[in-house]
């Protein structure tokens, strides 16, 4: 089982991969925006399909005040119509600060700021993946304490 995790950018689209344990994110690609959301839909949906991904998590840029702001009202759309071209299951994920992070490892890493625009896309979709990895293990963790525990 794979997953995907994106990060739905206005000029590009971040990508992510899991591995097949589902324990670790890594940065995958870059897809450029063509300005129609059909072949930027297709291009993800190729990535998808090519690593049979199970799920794809999408990074929701959710206001600190917990409200959904424009720009997360347009991603629930996006996502609304990319749900409408496949059946794997899409879900989104808390990215607050993904970009910030992102930005900080990069240079934290000596990467140059040219190179850091070309990184900065696909690594925080890596974050954003890994963040609800980690939840999602830790959950499954839980789950299996408290079955264990009955």
């Amino acid at each position: 089982m794979r997953i995907i995790g994106l990060d739905l950018g206005s000029q590009r689209i971040g990508v992510a991969l899991s591995n097949s344990d589902v324990t670790v994110a890594t940065p995958y690609a870059v897809i450029k925006r063509t300005g129609k959301l059909e072949k930027d839909h297709q291009e993800i949906l190729k990535i998808a399909n090519e690593w049979e991904a199970s799920r794809i998590i999408v990074g929701l840029p959710i206001s600190l005040n917990g409200a959904l702001g424009p720009a997360a009202k347009k991603i629930n759309s996006e996502i609304e119509e990319l749900r409408s071209k496949t059946k794997i299951s899409i879900e989104t994920y808390d990215e607050r600060f993904s970009t910030v992070t992102a930005e900080q490892f990069l240079i934290e890493q000596n990467i140059r700021r040219q190179k850091r625009k070309s990184l900065i896309d696909k690594v925080a979709a890596a974050i954003i993946l890994q963040c609800w990895i980690d939840a999602f293990n830790n959950s499954a963790t839980s789950s299996n304490l408290e079955s264990s525990n009955e």
